[in-house]
């Protein structure tokens, strides 16, 4: 069975973290709400706070497929200050894993030279920090092992494109036709 770990800091953007979340888990995948602090309640940039299933410390990597990030301030630059995270996205990164970022978070893997030269995309307010980038405007990119997507809007879409590359093209069809996209 695949592994997600959706990633969260105080501040993260709740409707990109949790429909990740709740389309994933619709579809029999293995999903954790993982804090980055000690803390299991995170609050987000809109004052809800979510239980999440574990702690950073207790992610066990070799066993999860996925690392996601939501975008969300300041849960982006939280995300992308917590060391420990960004040794594992490098990690994943290097060893061919899936990762994803949505809104503003997939600066963070612009800022580690992910996406050179690839296509990607990024909540409008960033592009700039995607200059190295091939910037596309689309509500989700994916290219190679690397999904980006651009905000709150494209969260369906963005959690869509995940669940495809765990079950394939079909089974998102199925989803996209559930919950009436």
């Amino acid at each position: 069975m695949s592994k997600v770990c959706v990633f969260f800091a105080n501040g993260f953007e709740e409707i990109e973290a949790l429909t990740v979340v709740d389309i994933l888990r619709r579809a029999d995948i293995d999903v954790d709400m993982v804090s980055i602090s000690e803390e299991k309640k995170v609050t987000g940039s809109h004052r809800i706070t979510v239980e999440m299933d574990c702690t950073f410390n207790e992610v066990d990597f070799d066993k999860t497929d996925m690392i996601v990030l939501p975008g969300g301030m300041p849960g982006t630059t939280n995300l992308e200050a917590f060391e420990p995270l960004m040794k594992q996205v490098d990690a994943f990164y290097e060893n061919g894993k899936y990762i994803a970022a949505i809104c503003a978070a997939p600066s963070i893997f612009a800022h580690r030279g992910m996406l050179a030269h690839k296509a990607a995309c990024v909540n409008p307010g960033f592009e700039s920090h995607l200059e190295c980038a091939d910037l596309k405007k689309e509500p989700v990119v994916v290219t190679d092992r690397i999904i980006t997507s651009r905000a709150m809007g494209t969260a369906i879409p963005f959690a869509l494109a995940i669940l495809e590359q765990f079950t394939g093209k079909e089974e998102a069809c199925s989803m996209k036709e559930k919950i009436l996209f």
